[in-house]
């Protein structure tokens, strides 16, 4: 008797795996078959005549049919397989595969992955500005890292910094403090903070709601609200904010493909965009303008066929897209600005810094919370042992709808925080100890529904 086998599912001529595979299948999530074959697998289970066998070889091979019952993904975090090196389990990450050796298909990757670290141009030194009178951008939440990079830029650096605030509903009440001890203590920081209009927010937000189940916009929204002020204030730099495990976790979530982490290196694909530019009468593009352009573009039109066609696929920001164009005023200025800096070349690099590199090797949170709240005058959350994503009171609702929806197979999208939490435990930035007493207590992973969920639908009626 054939199964076919957990975390696979049948999609009309290809079938497609729900977890993150392990050794030379990495990101081999997706595997194709003609339609006999996808008519023997939708009638599984059952016994194949030998000739059948044959026909589905590709689907055996694979590990997608097999003779055994299918396992079930544990319900539970005590039921769970954790990996022996980071706190990788098989509950936060359904369908997370491990070796003989009891390594996590991410900690086996480490090696060949370790090169991944952004999908944006990574910078050293951002120089003093001659035409703006800001040196660089930060978008600034009031949580740990961007408070880190925001310290980094002002004081370190001793950098010109506009610190650009989104004004969510959801705002963490730390957050909102270490915002306002931010202004207090960073003297040569200028703060600027935007909202979008409450019932324009509230369309947005249902139309999230009905693709995602949760209301997260972040930082998409902010790119819309302030890339006009980019423009027009001539800014020559601008950051997120993203620390090594968010931009490394885009890779094992299928959203970046390789080829997006060396974009920025590589001189021929650079050539053939700026060889265009040229022809049709355009500045051609400095590092990082690339980006930027790509990142504004997909907010106002949508991900191009191209991009897909080199395997990215943004499932967040594509139906945060479809959302915003729920409101299409909001989109006019930043459609405006997006033409005049394409056609002067006035275009706001989007860069990174190496957190790892500037924090002496290693971006260790418990000594990066120290130092902020040394520095900024930073106020970490009620529970002292939370260091991922600490500005919204949210989270949980976010991570317990990503969980829920990818557990019960009806998203590709793996939970941020799952893999985050994983990479950042793997890759020494908390301890394993530490990462577990985060999945435990203040993150969402739940089948039962959080608390947090009633403050986002409250927000909605």
């Amino acid at each position: 008797m054939y199964y076919l086998q957990n975390r696979w599912k049948l999609d009309g001529k290809k079938l497609v795996y729900f977890g993150i595979r392990y050794g030379e299948n990495l990101n081999k999530n997706t595997v194709k078959i003609t339609a006999k074959q996808a008519k023997i697998i939708a009638n599984l289970p059952q016994n194949l005549p030998k000739n059948c066998e044959k026909l589905v070889k590709t689907a055996i091979n694979c590990g997608a049919i097999a003779e055994r019952e299918p396992l079930k993904p544990p319900r539970t975090l005590a039921e769970a397989r954790f990996c022996t090196q980071c706190c990788a389990n098989d509950f936060i990450i359904p369908g997370l595969e491990f070796g003989e050796n009891g390594l996590c298909a991410i900690c086996f990757s480490v090696n060949s992955t370790k090169n991944l670290k952004s999908v944006v141009p990574i910078v050293k030194d951002i120089p003093h500005s001659k035409k703006s009178r800001f040196d660089v951008a930060l978008f600034y939440t009031g949580g740990k890292d961007s408070t880190f990079l925001l310290y980094y830029l002002s004081k370190a650096l001793s950098l010109r910094v506009l610190a650009l605030t989104w004004v969510i509903p959801y705002a963490s009440e730390s957050a909102l403090k270490s915002i306002e001890n931010a202004k207090k203590t960073l003297k040569n920081v200028e703060f600027l903070s935007r909202s979008v209009k409450c019932d324009d927010l509230k369309k947005i937000y249902r139309k999230l709601y009905e693709l995602n189940e949760n209301t997260c916009a972040c930082p998409s929204l902010a790119y819309v609200l302030f890339y006009p002020t980019l423009v027009a204030e001539k800014v020559p730099y601008f950051l997120a904010g993203n620390e090594p495990a968010q931009m490394s976790g885009l890779f094992y979530n299928g959203m970046a493909p390789k080829i997006a982490y060396n974009f920025a290196e590589n001189k021929f694909l650079n050539f053939a965009v700026n060889l265009g530019r040229v022809l049709t009468l355009h500045p051609p593009l400095k590092r990082g303008q690339f980006h930027t352009l790509a990142t504004m573009k997909q907010l106002s039109y949508g991900t191009k066929k191209i991009v897909k066609a080199f395997g990215y696929k943004n499932e967040l920001v594509e139906n945060v897209t479809t959302a915003i164009h729920e409101v299409p005023k909001i989109l006019k200025p930043l459609k405006s600005s997006i033409r005049k800096s394409s056609f002067t070349g006035n275009i706001p690099a989007f860069v990174q810094i190496d957190f790892d590199e500037i924090s002496g090797g290693k971006y260790e949170w418990e000594k990066i919370k120290d130092l902020i709240i040394e520095e900024c005058g930073w106020v970490p959350p009620d529970d002292a042992g939370k260091g991922l994503h600490t500005s919204c009171k949210i989270e949980k609702c976010k991570e317990f709808t990503q969980f829920l929806r990818f557990y019960n197979m009806k998203s590709t999208l793996i939970p941020f925080s799952a893999i985050e939490i994983s990479l950042a435990s793997r890759d020494k930035n908390i301890t394993r100890d530490k990462a577990v007493y985060e999945i435990e207590n203040t993150l969402g992973f739940s089948l039962e529904e959080v608390p947090e969920c009633e403050i986002m639908r409250e927000f909605l009626k």
